[in-house]
């Protein structure tokens, strides 16, 4: 073989290995993301309850900030005032916004406060009556 043949192929040789540790580098990085998006979301189990006992509740992780999300399925509690009312692995209970708008829709999210250390239960909270209208519990704690 020739001299400028043997360098043709070697940087032949050289551009498909360049490549190939490309592409495999994205698919891990790929992989990698992912497989973070799905652990960054959780499912509730139902809502039971007198008033709330329709759907369940998500949380996600966006950006850094804990969000909870209702499912479409959820049918909210016609009381006077319900709110999102969440419950930590410890028992402590954190009174949040009004599930309702001024204009009566459904607030289906919500961003849990950082001072918030876990989620045990999301509840739904009539502030009139003062008694909890049904709650969805995770597995495992969350944040």
């Amino acid at each position: 073989m020739q001299p400028e043949t043997i360098r043709s192929q070697k940087r032949k040789t050289k551009t498909y290995m360049n490549h190939k540790t490309i592409l495999a580098s994205l698919t891990v990085l790929v992989i990698a993301v992912t497989s973070s998006f799905a652990q960054d979301s959780h499912k509730s189990g139902p809502f039971q309850g007198a008033k709330a006992n329709k759907g369940y509740v998500t949380h996600t992780t966006v950006n850094g900030k804990s969000t909870l999300t209702l499912s479409d399925d959820f049918v909210p509690p016609q009381t006077p005032d319900p709110h999102w009312q969440i419950v930590d692995s410890n028992g402590k209970t954190y009174l949040l916004d009004r599930l309702m708008t001024k204009d009566q829709k459904v607030k289906k999210s919500i961003v849990v406060p950082d001072y918030v250390p876990d989620i045990a239960k999301v509840q739904m909270w009539c502030a009139f009556a003062e008694t909890n209208l049904g709650e969805a519990a995770f597995e495992h704690p969350v944040k």
